[in-house]
């Protein structure tokens, strides 16, 4: 690819870049920005175990069905991925932190398949008004941080969206400002992220469709943590924006880790991802790193995650390909 071209590109879709860094504090500079990067942009493919869902949970239920995190891995390492995000709800006794013997048999399953372990990630509700449930997903964020560095997982990523029983922030707050939700949003992934620092894992903040909707949301909330090891995991199909990509090329220069789904708002009635313009962008950040895809069913009765996660990776592939210097 033209280096200029790339440039040209990435600028063309950052447009809202000088809104954004219009929220930075001093107190931000010192400590959350942009990762210092040199070389240019290195990606590498990883698959998020999210994909078999339904197939995961099935197993944990009856470990006749379905499939396991070792199986997991024996797929990603047959279709050619780099790496694998292995979300926390699929191991044993989330959760609470799987046994180390667990853990190591994972680590070094992946390993025997050439396989790094690019993230993981549990639950959290940090817009909830009640201090016992913010709480809650901070001790539980603080148990996987020790799992991810038990595992070699250099993020664990972080909600930062409501959860169920609650279906959006404002429920979750009881109405309470953004403002003030962002706070106690900020207060409890700050504490989560000098965990992270004494076990040398970054806290990967995700957009989800709830409470961040937009790139310059998603900064503002980082910017409000202002930790060295709090950054950004961006979730292509949750800026629910008439640009996406818009709100991509915002957070692409804070990722650390990504969750590439297959339709920019996840839904299939929503257009697909157009996956050069996509790695177009990643790369004009410089970003350097785990690019893991993530399908979902979206309601399709004959979803297939092994058929649609090598169809995708295919495209990746391709994308990648298209876009390398």
């Amino acid at each position: 690819m033209n280096p200029s071209y790339s440039r040209r590109a990435f600028l063309q879709h950052a447009a809202l870049l000088p809104l954004a860094a219009g929220l930075a504090t001093p107190a931000a500079a010192a400590a959350f920005g942009v990762p210092k990067r040199t070389g240019g942009s290195h990606l590498r493919t990883s698959l998020n175990a999210y994909s078999f869902s339904d197939l995961l949970t099935a197993n944990a239920k009856d470990p006749t069905k379905g499939l396991d995190l070792f199986q997991v891995c024996d797929f990603a390492a047959k279709v050619g991925f780099d790496a694998v995000d292995l979300t926390g709800y699929f191991f044993t006794g989330y959760p609470q932190a799987p046994e180390d013997g667990y853990l190591f048999r994972v680590k070094r399953h992946a390993f025997n398949l050439g396989l790094d372990i690019s993230g993981t990630g549990a639950r959290n509700d940090f817009t909830a008004a009640d201090p016992a449930v913010r709480a809650e997903g901070v001790a539980r964020l603080k148990t996987w941080i020790e799992v991810a560095g038990k595992l070699g997982a250099p993020t664990v990523r972080a909600f930062a969206d409501s959860q169920s029983p609650y279906k959006t922030w404002q429920q979750a707050s009881g109405n309470a400002p953004r403002e003030k939700v962002e706070a106690w949003m900020a207060e409890s992934i700050r504490a989560c992220a000098e965990h992270g620092k004494k076990f040398g894992v970054i806290v990967a903040v995700q957009n989800h469709g709830d409470f961040i909707n937009t790139g310059a949301e998603h900064l503002s909330l980082l910017q409000r943590v202002d930790h060295e090891w709090c950054a950004a995991l961006v979730d292509t199909g949750k800026y629910l924006t008439a640009d996406p990509y818009a709100d991509i090329a915002v957070m692409a220069p804070y990722a650390v880790n990504w969750q590439i789904k297959e339709t920019m708002q996840s839904t299939m009635k929503s257009p697909r991802v157009d996956l050069t313009k996509l790695v177009t962008l990643i790369r004009g950040s410089g970003y350097r790193g785990y690019v893991p895809i993530e399908t979902l069913s979206m309601g399709r009765k004959d979803y297939d995650p092994y058929a649609e996660v090598t169809k995708m990776l295919e495209q990746l592939r391709a994308a990648l390909a298209a876009t390398a210097r």
